[in-house]
């Protein structure tokens, strides 16, 4: 169809039994790379999901800058992305990606192109956490306080799809998560793939897309 794939990845996938050659596979096809990294440093990564988490990322990162990753070109796209480890906004992007440049550079030798601060959305565990918590009304107080409509200009779901494993189509992936699909009256799966009406298509939207406008944004 002549359009660019975009792999979302958490990059310990790589490590997974016969998972090992997606970034020679991502290579070949040119497949732009967003890799989660919720830090930069060991201790917090490995606090946040798991303990050698972080070996694990940056041997997966070093794979990928060792196929041409993360060093400008605009066929081999690495992009990383920070997500805050509670329920607060996003820090200033540019500066965090300043210091994520500096210290995995330093540290490991690693580059990537660019890094997205993106705030958490209210889905998931995240939104248990909340619910279990007490959280939930406030964090959405917070987001809906920090809307910003300079976002709503470049949402992903303004102009991607997102394709489940099994072919179906969504707004985006957080919808995909919630099992939400794009409008009941739009082609629903791949093979029905229709350029047109998909382009200028509503979007499904419900009140965890105010993270996606709070602040800097989240897409």
């Amino acid at each position: 169809m002549g359009r660019r794939v975009i792999v979302r990845t958490n990059l310990t996938i790589f490590f997974e039994e016969g998972m090992d050659y997606l970034p020679e596979f991502m290579s070949e096809n040119s497949v732009m790379v967003i890799a989660s990294l919720p830090c930069y440093t060991e201790a917090n990564v490995d606090r946040a999901r798991g303990k050698g988490t972080f070996n694990k990322c940056v041997k997966a990162l070093a794979a990928l800058n060792g196929f041409g990753y993360g060093n400008g070109s605009a066929e081999k796209e690495l992009d990383l992305v920070y997500n805050p480890s509670g329920p607060s906004l996003a820090p200033p992007q540019k500066a965090l990606e300043e210091d994520y440049r500096r210290e995995l550079k330093r540290n490991y030798g690693i580059t990537f192109d660019s890094l997205f601060a993106f705030t958490n959305m209210p889905i998931g565990r995240f939104r248990d956490f909340l619910v279990r918590t007490g959280g939930l009304v406030k964090y959405m107080e917070a987001l809906i306080s920090a809307f910003n409509p300079e976002n709503l200009r470049g949402l992903m779901c303004r102009r991607l799809l997102n394709i489940g494993w099994d072919g179906r189509l969504y707004d985006c992936d957080f919808n995909q998560m919630l099992g939400v699909p794009v409008h009941p009256h739009l082609p629903q799966h791949i093979r029905e793939f229709d350029y047109s009406p998909l382009k200028t298509r509503p979007i499904a939207v419900g009140d965890h897309c105010y993270a996606c406008t709070a602040g800097q944004g989240s897409t």
